[in-house]
């Protein structure tokens, strides 16, 4: 921001509180000659108060100095006006910036939205720079923009084509059909569950992140509770690591749907109990 608008930032030292002292004192002086006369007044609107603000500050900047001679005002037309520059032809914007690693399917995420970018492929593995800014998200490798894209809000994938490689989807030994198989090690709905999540995305790269999280769960919660999950999700047409996580963490994958009946207990055995063929 400084340099944008062509300033240097001075800041106060610590333990030195003659640093802040001139800051301090406008502070008290917007408390006494503003704050203090307005203590007692009812405003409907913001506009009202602000006019009333406005009213006492042009009061002060008038007011005459005790030891000094002229004003606020005068001083500032006399010292600061002239040096002062006009503003930057645009207005600045505030960006956030953060260090990532490159994923293999050539995305980055930005956690507040759950959006996904790309960047070109040949830097997967290489430790990039994201400046997140309300409108656009940039993508830097030692300091040179490889990627910008029109910022959104909503959970998904942005994916510019120049960014893939070459073989047309597939990098290097990540393809879809590798993820399938080692999805098939834990069981066949959870291949199922693979290829629907790969399938429904514009890009198989897309999948991949929410393939190898689903895979991954069955380390911590099993693979027989996983496959159950797995059959679950693809019962409910919802095919996401979303779904599959909750349905583990809450010991959901043996409940019956929605709308479904639970199957009636058996009846054991029993010398009193004759069936139908004895109404025969």
């Amino acid at each position: 921001m400084a340099a944008h608008y062509g300033v240097a930032i001075m800041p106060a030292r610590s333990y030195k509180p003659k640093d802040k002292a001139k800051a301090e004192m406008s502070v008290l002086l917007v408390e006494r000659f503003v704050i203090a006369r307005l203590r007692n007044e009812r405003f409907t609107s913001l506009p009202d108060a602000n006019g009333a603000v406005t009213e006492l500050v042009a009061w002060v900047n008038e007011r005459p100095f005790k030891r000094l001679g002229g004003t606020r005002k005068s001083l500032f037309e006399e010292l600061d006006r002239p040096a002062l520059r006009p503003l930057p032809a645009r207005r600045y914007e505030f960006a956030t910036w953060r260090k990532t690693k490159l994923a293999f399917d050539y995305h980055v995420e930005v956690r507040a939205d759950r959006h996904f970018y790309s960047a070109p492929h040949r830097l997967v593995g290489e430790v990039v720079e994201v400046r997140l800014s309300a409108s656009t998200v940039e993508v830097l490798h030692r300091h040179n923009r490889v990627a910008s894209h029109v910022r959104s809000y909503r959970p998904g994938f942005t994916t510019d084509a120049a960014h893939m490689p070459e073989s047309h989807r597939q990098h290097a030994s990540w393809t879809p059909s590798r993820i399938i198989s080692w999805a098939k090690k834990t069981g066949p709905s959870t291949a199922k569950l693979a290829e629907a999540v790969l399938a429904e995305r514009p890009h198989p790269e897309q999948g991949f992140r929410s393939c190898l999280g689903i895979i991954r769960l069955g380390k911590q919660y099993g693979t027989d509770r996983l496959e159950a999950a797995a059959a679950r999700a693809l019962a409910l047409r919802s095919h996401s690591y979303r779904t599959v996580e909750p349905v583990l963490r809450c010991k959901l994958e043996d409940k019956p749907l929605p709308g479904e009946r639970p199957a009636p207990p058996a009846h054991p055995d029993h010398e009193n109990l004759r069936g139908g063929d004895y109404f025969q």
